[in-house]
């Protein structure tokens, strides 16, 4: 190659290189609201090299993009503050390469995930009219994040950051606004809340591929869901709904002319497949690129794709494994809530999913919201988040901020032992007492060594309950609200529920072989 050409061919190859455009990772925009009192990441992208400062509140931090052109930087810990500041980030190669954010606050930060439950809306919810106009709360803001299910761990998502406005309020996630709402009264600070959340999804395609297929638990179920992922027939599917649009209309017709409400129409099943992806899919797409946005917690709300036949035993391994992956990636042992299953009738899978959920608080730094009773047995998505979102609120209020509540949860079991005919169970969060509904503690049943469950008598002593049945008189194991629209009515003396639980391990069948 002569001189000339190859003196033409750097000339292309470092104009191509400063054509890299100076860019800031996902949640970083306009309204954001940063962590308060934690060292916050600040990253992006620009050119192999280029050396980046960073300028917010009266700090400046610079850094160097690396070979791949990414660069991060540190901004210090902060007080929280409501005022409009802006963030600017500039290369010090150009001081036409620069970006502002604009109208940026200091506060608390969560990020909410899960399917449907987590997802649904504001105007889903109770009472939409009445706090849409209430939400003239602009020191809450929510970032929804809106990238799809994809094969690989993706840098950049999709959002950005909404004022909460009663315009606005209506299209945030209900779970996460009303809990954010709570946190925000009681702390008079910002509140930033990140979701990200699908309808429809199972705990699979939240949770790194890799690691599923390591856990020695998982590995045998996830090779078969990535299995039946791949061999997805799509024409078949596709098929199939067209028939079942056809039958759709023919039912709504008639509804019509008998002067009846339309009914629901069917989802499409080839959709659905897409949106959940594979192992890890929508983890890639919707929960990697916030990695490391400063965070204060996470809370998940999911469980109801996963309570099908088979399935719900796993998500004893499979939450403990999202919430430690999470955390991995985050290199912080971030507090974490979830919502417990309601009160809606989906089998002993549907038992199962709550049962991993309660066991799961053995890891550290997590907390459960209750809900069995306000669910809706006809509904799997029940209206009522604003009583979902008040509940993760106290146990953040209190675990995650060391406020002194009344309770910040209903009562969870803690010990057993079997006295001559009478089974024990003490309860932490007994707080005011252990009560139940007149005219008696409801909900109990014991078995002894035949394993054919009976109707317990309950009576509450101290922070325990003392169950005993003439049918039983060596009892082995206790259910309390072993259903999925149970009839129990412990709570503790603030009226927060108890959660239901077993403390037997047999199999599912021989659960569901003796109902009383």
């Amino acid at each position: 190659m002569h001189s000339s050409q190859t003196l033409g061919a750097l000339l292309l190859l470092s104009t191509t290189l400063r054509a890299a455009e100076l860019t800031l990772g996902t949640p970083f925009a306009d309204h954001m609201v940063l962590q308060r009192g934690k060292t916050v990441p600040v990253w992006g992208w620009a050119n192999p090299g280029e050396k980046i400062s960073v300028e917010f509140a009266g700090s400046t931090q610079s850094g160097t993009a690396a070979p791949d052109g990414s660069w991060r930087v540190a901004l210090p810990p902060m007080e929280p503050s409501a005022e409009p500041r802006i963030l600017s980030v500039k290369s010090a190669d150009s001081q036409e390469r620069a970006l502002k954010v604009q109208d940026v606050l200091v506060g608390e930060v969560w990020l909410g995930s899960g399917q449907s439950n987590m997802a649904m809306t504001v105007h889903g919810a109770l009472n939409p009219d009445q706090e849409a106009a209430n939400s003239n709360l602009p020191l809450i803001r929510v970032f929804t994040e809106n990238s799809k299910a994809i094969a690989s761990p993706q840098k950049t998502g999709s959002g950005a950051w909404v004022v909460c406005s009663p315009e606005t309020a209506p299209r945030f996630s209900a779970t996460l606004y009303f809990f954010g709402r709570e946190i925000h009264r009681q702390l008079q600070i910002p509140v930033g809340l990140i979701n990200s959340s699908v309808g429809g999804t199972p705990i699979e395609s939240w949770i790194p591929r890799e690691a599923q297929l390591q856990h020695p638990s998982l590995a045998e179920s996830s090779k078969a869901t990535t299995a039946e992922f791949q061999g997805y027939d799509f024409k078949k599917a596709g098929e199939s709904y067209q028939k079942m649009l056809a039958a759709w209309e023919d039912r709504v017709k008639s509804a019509k002319a008998a002067g009846k409400p339309a009914p629901q129409k069917p989802k499409d099943p080839a959709d659905q497949h897409r949106r959940r992806g594979d192992l890890g899919w929508l983890f890639n797409g919707k929960i990697n690129p916030l990695v490391p946005y400063a965070l204060r917690g996470m809370l998940w709300y999911q469980g109801e794709a996963n309570a099908h036949p088979g399935k719900g035993a796993l998500y004893a391994h499979q939450l403990p494994l999202l919430v430690t992956e999470w955390r991995k990636l985050w290199n912080e042992e971030l507090p974490f809530a979830w919502v417990q299953l309601p009160n809606f009738d989906r089998g002993e899978d549907w038992c199962l999913v709550r049962e991993a959920a309660l066991k799961s608080l053995s890891l550290p730094k997590t907390g459960m919201a209750i809900t069995i009773d306000i669910g809706n047995p006809k509904n799997i998505h029940p209206e009522n988040k604003q009583e979902v979102g008040r509940r993760l609120s106290l146990w953040a209020l209190a675990d995650v901020y060391g406020q002194k509540l009344d309770s910040s949860s209903g009562p969870v079991p803690v010990r057993h032992s079997v006295q001559g005919s009478e089974f024990h169970v003490s309860f932490s969060h007994a707080d005011q007492g252990l009560k139940s509904a007149p005219p008696s503690v409801a909900g109990f049943l014991l078995a002894g060594a035949d394993r054919v469950w009976k109707p317990a008598k309950a009576k509450i002593v101290g922070d325990s309950i003392v169950a005993s049945s003439p049918e039983v008189p060596v009892p082995l194991a206790l259910r309390y609200s072993w259903a999925g629209v149970p009839d129990g009515n412990l709570t503790n003396g603030v009226g927060l529920p108890a959660s239901p639980f077993r403390t037997d391990t047999w199999p599912v069948a021989e659960l569901a072989a003796s109902k009383p």
